[in-house]
């Protein structure tokens, strides 16, 4: 017997482990349905070059992107697993303009799932890493499913994740307590439980991420924030600035090093970029569980905390900061003292400076 094998044996699978650590059946059901269609996935974006799978769609999504070819393959593997479930009722896609409702599943069926197919699609075409996020609520009665089952706030979340296609094909979850590592052994065709619960690092690297080509559209405390990265005014070593423009990768990268992961409102999207269902939520809650920080910043009023917010629509978009305390606080610490009131007010006041001219 090869040693690999041994190893092998003695690591939770994902499903294992979920029944070990939930004893919820149906839960279990979910996660198998997700693991399928993460694997197809995966192997589909392997072979894409290959197999005729890069470029674009021709279509575009609800929120006015341009739709690629592995957006809706990707959408169809997760849609078709998740129904085939029996556990959902309500679904979430990006590439879906409407909410799908499965009535098929029953009005017992007690989930219901938000997700992103592809995050990070944009690049695929050079081969950048990508990845499919998700978040999990548990609906709360037993009445035909609808819209209003899955616009909640963040704190009803009861699970959460993402699977990054990279290097390897890593599934990161939490199911509110702690965030959990899976890697996909190729030769088994399982994802098995790696190492300890992630946890941010509370000294880790001085990194920034951040879409700096937007730097004159922010408010000023992200310009400043993101200056003093560059150039300390105590004379210490700048930042780093690491940004792919996956969510996935960005993310990924600041809970295992550390750092501060930003994508804010700014004078052209005033509520922000990305979207609040399944991109927000279950990347506040993974980053919150692992010991970080996730806020949208000023937005709508005052500092908000992302998983305090209620979507309206299942579409909505909200800004995202990011990371551990050491970088997150002084951003937040800095808008609470700030004259900033939101981009609306900031037109108002130079119009009202326009007119006294």
């Amino acid at each position: 017997m090869s040693t690999e094998n041994i190893v092998d044996a003695e690591r939770d699978t994902l499903s294992s482990f979920i029944m070990e650590s939930t004893r919820d059946r149906d839960l279990a059901l979910l996660m198998t349905a997700m693991e399928i269609a993460c694997k197809n996935i995966a192997r589909a974006v392997r072979k894409a070059g290959i197999s005729g799978l890069l470029g674009m769609a021709g279509t575009k999504n609800k929120s006015g992107d341009s739709v690629k070819k592995l957006d809706l393959l990707s959408n169809m593997f997760v849609v078709n697993a998740l129904k085939k479930s029996g556990v959902c009722a309500v679904l979430v896609s990006e590439e879906e303009p409407e909410p799908i409702l499965c009535p098929v599943a029953g009005n017992h069926a007690k989930f219901c799932v938000a997700f992103d197919p592809l995050d990070g699609s944009s690049n695929i075409d050079c081969n950048v890493s990508t990845g499919t996020i998700f978040s999990i609520f548990e609906k709360k009665n037993f009445n035909p499913p609808s819209p209003e089952d899955i616009l909640r706030p963040g704190t009803d979340l009861i699970a959460a994740g993402y699977c990054m296609y990279g290097s390897a094909t890593e599934l990161v979850m939490t199911f509110g307590s702690g965030v959990e590592r899976f890697i996909l052994d190729p030769s088994l065709g399982e994802f098995i439980h790696v190492g300890h619960t992630v946890r941010l690092p509370k000294n880790g690297k001085k990194i920034y991420s951040v879409n700096e080509g937007n730097f004159q559209k922010w408010d000023s405390v992200i310009q400043n924030a993101v200056s003093k990265y560059k150039n300390p005014k105590d004379g210490s070593k700048p930042y780093s600035m690491r940004y792919v423009g996956s969510m996935v990768s960005d993310v990924h990268r600041t809970m295992q090093y550390g750092g501060i992961f930003m994508y804010p409102a700014d004078k052209k999207s005033k509520n922000g970029k990305l979207r609040l269902l399944y991109e927000g939520f279950p990347m506040a809650l993974l980053v919150e569980q692992a010991g970080g920080i996730a806020s949208a910043g000023y937005f709508k009023g005052k500092v908000r905390r992302i998983l305090d917010l209620v979507p309206k629509q299942i579409h909505e978009r909200c800004p995202v900061i990011l990371g551990c305390h050491r970088d997150v606080a002084p951003v937040l610490a800095a808008y609470e003292g700030s004259e900033f009131k939101g981009f609306d007010s900031e037109k108002k006041k130079a119009t009202d400076t326009r007119s006294k001219l």
